[in-house]
């Protein structure tokens, strides 16, 4: 039996959430079949209980799921015969370390470049929620805060420098494989080609040759919903 994934979605079925992204990777690279379901904001409440106040979420058997970070372990614990996601416990405190990087140096900028682009590709039905929250966590309405992004553009390449370093020595964070590391890393760059045009990387940047790396990744699985190609 596949396992579901409640997916984050927006207009025209486009899939965009950076956290459903790595829950998807993480399914993928443990060779587990996944049947999404496109889930709206306005749609979150009615999974389950209604205790999920986010998602991914996913259901496998009698087994229901929030947070990607829990979802990767439950998946590493619950299939140990499938290709592992950590390769051990250092992997798993490297992984840790990778996610509290990218939530603290490298989204939340990121996000101050395509938040007013992630609205503009939501459901009609989701705008409002969108508009209003952003505004309350960001503090400013969101269609104010993309303004002067392509000066916040060297930031960004700056912050990206431990990552550049790697990556230009090796395929991926995992050596010549990828590992959830990749994913927790790669996650943002999936979230902002599949929403804006803006682009983060330059085609010569060590980091937008290993983003393509990873998009090539069980088949493309991730290259779609976007009209962007940067």
């Amino acid at each position: 039996m596949a396992i579901i994934l409640y997916d984050l979605v927006g207009q025209d079925d486009r899939r965009f959430s950076s956290n459903c992204c790595k829950t998807r990777y993480a399914l993928a690279h443990k060779g587990l079949a996944c049947e999404t379901i496109p889930t709206r904001f306005t749609d979150i409440s009615a999974i389950g209980d209604g205790s999920f106040p986010t998602i991914p979420v996913i259901e496998d058997g009698d087994i229901r799921l929030g947070d990607s970070w829990e979802i990767a372990a439950y998946l590493e614990a619950t299939y140990p015969d499938a290709p592992s996601l950590f390769g051990g416990a250092a992997g798993v405190e490297y992984a840790r370390f990778i996610a509290q990087w990218n939530a603290t140096r490298i989204q939340p900028l990121v996000m101050t470049m395509v938040v007013h682009d992630i609205y503009e590709q939501l459901d009609p039905a989701d705008q409002p929620y969108f508009w209003e929250s952003r505004t309350k966590r960001l503090g400013r309405p969101i269609d104010q805060i993309q303004e002067g992004r392509e000066d916040r553009l060297p930031e960004v390449q700056a912050r990206l420098e431990p990552l550049r370093r790697v990556v230009a020595a090796q395929s991926f964070l995992g050596g010549e494989s990828p590992v959830y590391a990749d994913y927790l890393a790669m996650a943002p760059f999936i979230w902002a080609r599949r929403v804006s045009p803006f682009a983060l990387l330059d085609g010569d940047d060590p980091v937008h040759r290993w983003m393509h790396r990873c998009l090539d990744l069980f088949g493309g699985l991730l290259r779609q919903d976007t009209d962007y190609d940067w």
